[in-house]
């Protein structure tokens, strides 16, 4: 989920200087048309120590009209609120209609602490994240707009600024009487926050993800953000229209340091040479063929998802893969447009009806993820719909991976060029101009929007427990074996747990 916060996104001095000004004047109009209304904005600030979340709600006041708005932390508790249900807090601090409220952490904190301490299970902790959702949506309902930043930065990152603050006796890091809490458990701290993250992002409050490694990315990406959500509820007071106007990814600056996406951080000039590409096939073949066995024998079923831009590869890797196992074993299942029959049912009704028996494989050759991408970006689902399908998915990923079901997502990346370069050789080559059409032409035309999608797909559906692989595919070979190589390494981690549960994530291919 983290991958997008992670891509060093930065926004240049003369950036930054030039668009300020505009963004503070626009926030400020925000601000003065959004009192009078029934609109109450609630502003959760939360994520990793040292990104600066201070920083930001210091900026913000100075940005914004501080007559109308008002921050609140929670570092303690006092004897009134422990007298009290633990809401009781929260709900002095929601502010009038018209105005804003900014809250560090705000009902977030004690569920991140509780868990990282050991004080409560998932199963507690997904009992209050429905109880947050519930208040959030009650809260949205009655006409507030709840927006919710993350700030993350990486281990190593936060490693560093955590040191420099800690030598600096002014820095208000140091000054916060909470600090410190979770710098020793950055990958436990992770783990929570991404169970929380996913159980609480809704289309009426969506989370954004601020990559804090560049202040002024930072800076500008928060304003142009909460400008945006504020706009987009002024104009949809209703709270169905809004959830469907809002974007769910954060308002990016123009600069082009900060338009980087997770493919623009795949390593296409990565190759393999051709007699190792030989060896290494036939011997990871050779493995794959014994683990699927084994599988069957433990009852351990695999489902294998091939995503990707046109022509980047995904039969090719398919078929070296299918190759290795044995025929009786496994099931592709090739996604095409949807039939009248599926059409009658919930979308992912026909990708359901394709789960393997224990033991067995299915590769799903495009999958359920075509709705938050082609049929998103070229208008065959709703806003409402594709924005809706994000969790639909995460929930239906986690349910096959409770029964036991290893799961497996490949994205297969290539460049612009090497695309148009196998375009041509398939409209020039006999047996394989079936596979060019001119859909395929059209969807070059829109490469931006795509990526994009693909974005926002990664950092919404890469879990845990069903990670993204994003594969470099511009030298066949090199993608294949990555793919082998990675579906061997996370079935044989799987096989070796001892009832399926709880499998490490597989990292994304550099």
């Amino acid at each position: 989920m983290f991958e997008a916060a992670k891509l060093g996104r930065q926004v240049s001095k003369e950036t930054f200087k030039a668009e300020v000004p505009e963004l503070r004047y626009q926030l400020l109009k925000a601000q003065r048309a959004l009192r009078g209304t029934d609109t109450a904005v609630v502003v959760i600030i939360s994520g990793v120590e040292g990104a600066g979340k201070g920083e930001v709600v210091n900026i913000l006041n100075e940005w914004l009209d501080t007559r109308g708005m008002q921050t609140f932390a929670f570092w303690d508790e006092t004897d009134e609120e422990r007298e009290r249900p633990r809401y009781w807090r929260f709900w002095r601090t929601l502010p009038e209609r018209g105005n804003i409220s900014i809250l560090f952490g705000g009902w977030y904190m004690d569920p991140i602490v509780h868990r990282i301490k050991d004080r409560c299970t998932d199963a507690e902790v997904d009992a209050e994240l429905s109880r947050i959702t519930d208040f959030e949506r009650m809260l949205t309902e009655d006409g507030a707009l709840v927006v919710k930043f993350w700030f993350h930065l990486p281990e190593e990152v936060e490693r560093k600024k955590l040191k420099k603050l800690s030598r600096d006796d002014r820095s208000r890091w140091k000054m916060n009487p909470k600090k410190g809490r979770f710098s020793d458990h950055y990958e436990q701290f992770e783990k929570v926050a991404e169970r929380i993250i996913r159980h609480t992002d809704t289309g009426i409050s969506p989370w954004y993800l601020i990559e804090a490694t560049d202040e002024r990315y930072r800076d500008l990406t928060v304003g142009r953000t909460l400008l945006e959500a504020i706009n987009a509820r002024l104009e949809s007071p209703k709270i169905t229209d809004y959830a469907t106007t809002v974007s769910q990814a954060p308002l990016l600056p123009s600069d082009p340091g900060a338009q980087l996406t997770v493919l623009d951080k795949v390593d296409l000039s990565q190759s393999l040479e051709r007699t190792l590409y030989k060896t290494e096939l036939k011997k990871l073949q050779a493995e794959l063929n014994l683990l699927a066995w084994e599988a069957y024998q433990k009852k351990r079923s695999c489902v294998l998802v091939f995503e990707g831009v046109d022509a980047g590869g995904k039969g090719g890797a398919i078929r070296r893969l299918t190759n290795a196992i044995d025929s009786r074993l496994y099931r592709t299942i090739p996604v095409a447009a949807p039939s009248d029959e599926e059409k009658a049912h919930h979308y992912l009704w026909r990708f359901w009806r394709h789960i393997p028996r224990a033991g067995r494989l299915t590769v799903y050759d495009r999958s359920w993820y075509g709705r938050v991408l082609v049929e998103r970006v070229e208008g065959f689902a709703s806003d409402d719909e594709w924005k809706q399908a994000y969790s639909e998915i995460n929930e239906f990923e986690e349910q096959l991976v409770e029964s036991g079901i290893v799961v497996l997502k490949f994205w297969l990346q290539i460049s612009q060029d090497e695309q148009l370069a196998r375009f041509k050789a398939r409209a020039e080559t006999p047996y394989k101009e079936h596979k060019i059409t001119d859909e395929d032409w059209r969807n070059r035309e829109r490469w931006n929007e795509y990526k994009l999608a693909v974005n926002e797909m990664v950092v919404r559906t890469s879990t845990e427990y069903s990670p993204w692989t994003l594969v470099p595919g511009n030298d066949k070979p090199f993608a294949r074996i990555e793919v082998l190589r990675t579906v061997r390494d996370r079935l044989k981690a799987a096989l070796k747990e001892e009832n399926g549960r709880h499998l490490s994530p597989c990292k994304a291919i550099k």
